[in-house]
């Protein structure tokens, strides 16, 4: 499949959703740093979206991208998010707050952010899509595609409804593939089929496929005792994907100069897994399949726009509620009663709400996972 796409140099994005922060603002001294080492290793592709960092991430990369490089030296994607307009004539003014905050005159790359069933009617009613295509006339979208986390037929009838749309976003990593809630096969294969190229997000399982559990991290170990050069876990991850038939962007959301490296290092002249590193993912499969781990991607949308009223910081929970289920890591009691809600509110505080539940887009049963964080991290130890 031809993606259409020339000006894409290479097959990994920057996604700039988890940069380094110095309290609630984006360290731009680091992210300057991170973004001339991606540039000078031959990669040129960024996305944002308004409500990544609360508006940061947009800003960051006015000061550390489109500020200190010309404009053909890079790609640059955003997106439109649900809560941002309510009727058509929203989506205009919204958009071209977008440019000015990111300081440039088009988007090479938009999307209709975070299409599922329940926001999907929105940007029907409000003509979201005619819009970006009216701006892509203009020439301030190069490319009009959307983000997605729903099941498949779902993508279907959005395809159906605008086939002019160029490509998908969607999430898709190895232990995701075989998910009935994040339904990645089925999502991909409807892209395959559709003729719509593909871009990845999520292929590392926010960060979750990085530090593995014991079981998992000695396949890899004992695969590069033989021919096998060093690689990170990412390393695999991303590859994985990004050897798939139609997919012409993994987007990777780093937040270290090393991450970057690293990453770059592999994805500079890229190259498909052997079969015995997919073998070896195959037994890593295996062993999360016998875990009781969360499946958050700490997205944050949960927590974003103020959706949870309560302000309790659900994915550093469940990332400390993983910690405990699959390391059996204790500090996670330090850091949860400590660090993670010294200054918020605890699982405890859940009031049922469901607000979080609606935007999320693993369609997580996140209020019985808070309850079990609060019988693991708040119940006192009988004996």
């Amino acid at each position: 499949m031809q993606t259409g796409f020339p000006e894409v140099k290479k097959k990994l994005g920057f996604g700039a959703m988890r940069l380094p922060m110095i309290g609630e603002k984006v360290d731009l001294a680091a992210f300057s740093k991170m973004v001339d080492l991606f540039l000078s290793e031959g990669f040129n592709y960024f996305d944002t979206a308004h409500p990544y960092l609360n508006g940061e991430s947009e800003l960051a990369l006015r000061e550390a991208l489109t500020s200190r490089y010309p404009r053909e030296a890079y790609l640059l994607a955003n997106k439109l998010t649900a809560p941002y307009f309510d009727q058509e004539s929203d989506i205009r003014p919204f958009f071209e707050k977008q440019l000015q905050w990111c300081g440039v005159s088009y988007f090479d790359f938009y999307l209709m952010h975070a299409q599922n069933l329940g926001n999907y009617d929105k940007f029907q009613r409000c003509h979201a899509y005619e819009a970006a295509f009216a701006l892509k006339k203009e020439g301030k979208i190069r490319h009009v595609g959307l983000s997605f986390h729903d099941k498949a037929e779902v993508l279907e009838r959005i395809l159906g409804d605008h086939p002019d749309v160029e490509f998908v976003q969607i999430q898709m990593n190895y232990i995701d593939m075989e998910s009935t809630a994040v339904d990645a096969r089925r999502v991909y294969e409807t892209c395959l089929r559709l003729h719509k190229p593909v871009i990845v997000m999520e292929p590392v399982k926010g960060g979750s496929l990085v530090k593995l559990p014991p079981k998992a991290q000695h396949l890899f170990d004992t695969l590069q005792q033989g021919a096998y050069p060093k690689a990170s876990n990412a390393s695999y991850a991303i590859r994985f994907v990004a050897g798939h038939e139609g997919i012409f962007m993994v987007l990777s959301g780093m937040s270290t100069l090393s991450q970057v490296a690293d990453n770059t290092s592999f994805m500079k002249d890229f190259k498909p897994l052997t079969d015995k590193e997919k073998r070896t993912l195959d037994g890593v499969v295996e062993v999360f399949s016998q875990l009781d781990a969360v499946p958050c991607t700490a997205c944050r949308y949960c927590i974003e726009e103020n959706h949870c009223p309560k302000k309790i910081p659900i994915p550093d929970i469940f990332s400390l509620l993983n910690s405990m289920r699959v390391f059996n890591n204790h500090n996670a009691n330090f850091y949860y009663q400590n660090v993670v809600t010294a200054n918020a509110g605890k699982a405890s505080d859940c009031i049922l709400c469901g607000a979080c539940e609606h935007v999320c887009p693993q369609h997580l049963t996140i209020r019985k996972f808070l309850k079990e964080a609060a019988a693991t991290f708040e119940e006192p130890k009988k004996g």
